[in-house]
């Protein structure tokens, strides 16, 4: 207790800094997997997306971050076995935002997609389990978030599956593809824009005091759909194209539509991610917080402080801008080739996947999201439209990053334990 009174400013500034690092580090490394797909299907250039990542991430972490937060916060240690010691709190957090972003940075250096949350959950086991103790661990609750990387990937394999069909079924495979989707593409963008302004409205506004109440928050969702599928259709219509155009051509045409529809999808996307990955970031700076302001004591839910969200909102805009080019490069091309049609397909089903998620509080990996929904997209058309020698060293970074998260994070937790004694 006398630690956290002597050095209590000087932890939370720590935990300031390796926070805001944290989010550069999920800046540059996740959200450039949530804008792959747009950049790598070409209808975004790096720029267009770092700038509507921008927004929407930094919307998406302020207005419905929180509930994940508190499953990172609270969800994986047990706040009991730190009553006596609140100090090791402390210090497994800082280490674990240092040891997460460590690996994060380097791995974004060299192109690599790995998974922010493997990283931070991996980390905050590995000093609770071998600084603290095993029981310190809700092995109950790790084995659920665990399942959830498993279940994620292949749930958003199978929505961008289905999406792809859909598209396919209804637009391509048609007489008249270019009409077909004049029809068709604004209900998919009044779709993206009913999952994003659902978790808005029901899980977002009530940070800034406002709550419609479930009914009322759906009616509002299916108007602002509306809304969006009709500006949808309005711009659409502007384009000009050859009437007399072979089948050819009309596809072309069709893709410059999707083209469209990928900008709703990528502003969905980066909203699902800003609400769920912020918590990677800022939720073990919360309980760093909320240790140190309450005198030591432990609690497994707190009020988060207001400057927590923005600041984790603003690191990730800044990693993304200066080091996210590289990541996006590798989602983008070498999967599998992406089209406008089929980049809107995997990232529509990946944005539902991790909205559905930050809904319930589930931190999953969005790196292993989109992954099984551009893999969906690519069988959807064959197993040889898949780059197998990318896939598998994409899974191989994910077997590594545990456990490098967690081997960072016990040799931070001890150097801290050491510095301040």
């Amino acid at each position: 207790m006398d630690i956290i009174q002597s050095y209590g400013l000087i932890l939370i500034i720590i935990a300031v800094v390796f926070g805001f690092l944290m989010a550069y580090g999920v800046g540059a490394n996740d959200v450039a997997n949530a804008m792959g797909t747009s950049v790598g299907s070409k209808a975004l250039t790096i720029k267009q997306a770092i700038f509507i990542a921008a927004i929407f991430e930094f919307a998406g972490a302020y207005l419905a971050g929180g509930s994940v937060t508190s499953t990172i916060r609270g969800g994986i240690t047990d706040p009991s076995f730190f009553v006596d010691a609140p100090e090791l709190m402390a210090y497994g957090m800082i280490a674990a935002l240092l040891a997460a972003a460590t690996w994060l940075i380097v791995a974004s250096y060299f192109g690599w997609p790995v998974s922010t949350t493997h990283s931070i959950v991996g980390a905050i086991i590995g000093f609770a389990a071998v600084g603290v103790g095993m029981d310190a661990v809700h092995w109950d609750k790790v084995g659920g978030i665990v399942g959830s990387w498993i279940v994620t990937p292949m749930l958003a394999g199978v929505l961008a599956y289905l999406f792809f069909m859909s598209a396919q079924r209804l637009i391509f495979d048609t007489e008249e593809p270019l009409e077909n989707a004049k029809r068709y593409v604004p209900f998919y963008m009044a779709f993206a824009a009913f999952m994003m302004s659902l978790v808005t409205i029901q899980k977002g506004l009530k940070h800034v005091g406002l709550d419609f109440g479930t009914a009322n928050g759906y009616y509002l969702a299916f108007a602002i759909a509306a809304v969006v599928g009709l500006i949808g259709k309005f711009v659409i219509s502007r384009l000009k194209f050859d009437p007399a155009a072979d089948k050819k051509m009309q596809f072309n045409n069709v893709e410059r539509i999707f083209g469209v529809l990928m900008i709703t999808t990528a502003c969905c996307m980066a909203f699902a991610h800003g609400s769920n990955d912020v918590a990677n970031a800022i939720g073990p700076l919360a309980a760093v917080v909320s240790v140190v302001t309450s005198g030591g004591e432990i609690n497994s839910s707190s009020t988060l402080a207001w400057w927590i969200l923005p600041l984790g909102a603003v690191g990730i805009v800044i990693g993304l801008a200066t080091l996210g080019a590289r990541v996006i490069k590798t989602v983008g091309t070498a999967i599998t080739h992406l089209t406008p049609s089929r980049g809107f397909a995997a990232e529509l089903s990946a944005a539902s996947t991790v909205v559905i998620a930050s809904g319930t509080g589930l931190p999953i990996s969005t790196t292993q999201t989109l992954v099984g929904a551009v893999l969906g997209v690519g069988l959807a058309r064959g197993i040889a439209a898949l780059n197998l020698g990318v896939v598998r060293n994409i899974f191989i970074s994910w077997v590594i990053t545990l456990p490098v998260g967690a081997g960072l994070a016990i040799i931070f937790f001890y150097i801290l334990k050491a510095i301040f004694g």
